[in-house]
């Protein structure tokens, strides 16, 4: 499965894609406020593809421009030990991230907006979840512009690939509100 937007191409990571996703996930910024930690090799990376990226649904972000895998998204279809959201039958939870070089432009909310298409239309989804970790301004403001509402905070819930606790805020999305507002 590929999805496109005017900047961007969504397609399956694949393990040649290793050297581009270390160049961004062994940023220091990037993964821990993320709930994981920085990749420390191109080997790591390239065992992270083929181990957690390769799940279903789960995008590598590629620039059409120059086809470089720069970030990652996707949708989590059921509750896991690293995602949290009290997800109900025909509902799934969001992750993303994308290189530190690319903040700011606008790329991140183009993917989640074709994501959610992807989600509601392709899916047939009831609704969305987004989770993000307390301090994470940046998913913050992605999510509010992607429309996604406030729903509950939990506190101290644990994030396994760092060994910590943390305070989590949930969003939710519904498709009758995505198709309302985000068309």
């Amino acid at each position: 499965m590929e999805l496109q937007t005017n900047r961007l191409i969504l397609r399956t990571w694949q393990e040649s894609d290793a050297e581009s996703l270390y160049n961004y996930a062994k940023n220091p910024n990037i993964g821990p406020i993320a709930g994981w930690p920085p990749h420390t090799s191109i080997e790591n990376s390239r065992e992270i593809i083929k181990n957690v990226l390769s799940a279903d649904e789960t995008y590598a972000i590629v620039l059409k421009q120059t086809g470089e895998a720069i970030g990652s998204i996707g949708l989590i279809m059921s509750k896991s030990d690293v995602h949290s959201a009290e997800i109900a039958d025909g509902e799934s939870e969001m992750g993303f991230w994308i290189g530190e070089p690319f903040w700011g432009q606008g790329l991140i909310s183009e993917a989640v907006h074709e994501l959610l298409r992807h989600a509601f239309e392709d899916l047939q989804l009831t609704a969305v979840w987004y989770g993000y970790y307390d301090g994470n301004e940046k998913s913050k403001r992605v999510q509010e512009k992607c429309g996604f509402i406030y729903h509950h905070t939990e506190h101290n819930k644990p994030v396994p690939l760092m060994n910590d606790f943390r305070t989590v805020h949930f969003s939710k999305i519904l498709c009758e509100n995505w198709k309302n507002t985000c068309r």
